[in-house]
């Protein structure tokens, strides 16, 4: 059986506008060779300008997306993003624990880049239970603050790596951090892209991340393919909309 194309199964919710959650991933994966497969957690309204509405999936059911394309299909990586309620993050942290083979990459959804709200007080106070199984997770700066402050307690405390994001970093170099649970640390600086149209980055980051992971790339190999790939999607930015537009999902040779 070719098992060249490798599965990446992502759990987030749905975005509109298609700059962002599933929409972003699916395009991510594909365009790294990998085989996107979903399971939907809410469907949103959404434009450039904000989120409008949001309509959660029941829990039973994004675990029925996830067993049907799982006992079927398979799966070489997982990718974690908008997890809709604490009960989904419960119901998909027992149904990943599974697998306990399987590089998961969790990043940790809290607000939109407009600024809407995506994630309550208490599915926030559940992360924990998927950052356990989680093989990396990555926050930005706001949301690492809000998760515990520093990445290395975070990493010691869950027994995973944190890649902390510095897109929310003040200067002109942008600088991403990677700490594994043993406490090393690896750093990337880059010169920071000034554009509004950053719509999807941090979902775009993490699909990349779950897909080089899933076809057998080192967690730090991954972790610059897939800075690499942001910033050229970021550099290909169409201009669309009013408010933080789209970025351009395309293929880093």
């Amino acid at each position: 059986m070719d098992r060249t194309i490798k599965r990446i199964l992502i759990i987030a919710g749905s975005d509109s506008g298609g700059g962002a959650g599933i929409q972003a991933d699916i395009k991510t994966v594909t365009m790294l060779g990998g085989h996107a497969m979903t399971a939907i957690t809410a469907l949103t309204a959404q434009n450039t300008l904000g989120v409008t509405g949001v309509m959660p999936v029941p829990a039973g059911f994004v675990i029925e997306q996830i067993d049907a394309v799982v006992s079927d299909i398979g799966v070489d990586a997982v990718k974690i993003g908008m997890i809709g309620s604490a009960e989904v993050v419960n119901a998909v942290a027992d149904r990943l624990a599974a697998l306990d083979t399987v590089p998961i990459v969790f990043d940790p959804v809290m607000v939109a880049t407009s600024g809407s709200l995506l994630a309550d007080e208490a599915t926030i106070a559940a992360f924990g239970r998927l950052m356990d199984i989680a093989t990396v997770v990555t926050p930005n700066l706001p949301e690492l603050g809000v998760l515990g402050g520093s990445a290395e307690a975070l990493a010691a405390r869950h027994g995973c790596a944190v890649l902390a994001k510095g897109g929310h970093g003040e200067g002109v170099d942008l600088i991403d951090r990677l700490v594994t649970a043993d406490g090393r640390s690896t750093e990337w600086t880059s010169e920071r892209i000034e554009t509004r149209h950053t719509h999807g980055t941090g979902c775009t980051l993490a699909s990349a991340i779950a897909t080089g992971l899933g076809q057998g790339r080192p967690l730090s190999e991954a972790v610059e393919k897939a800075r690499d790939f942001v910033r050229a999607s970021l550099l290909a930015a169409p201009g669309l909309g009013n408010g933080h537009g789209p970025m351009r999902q395309g293929l880093v040779r």
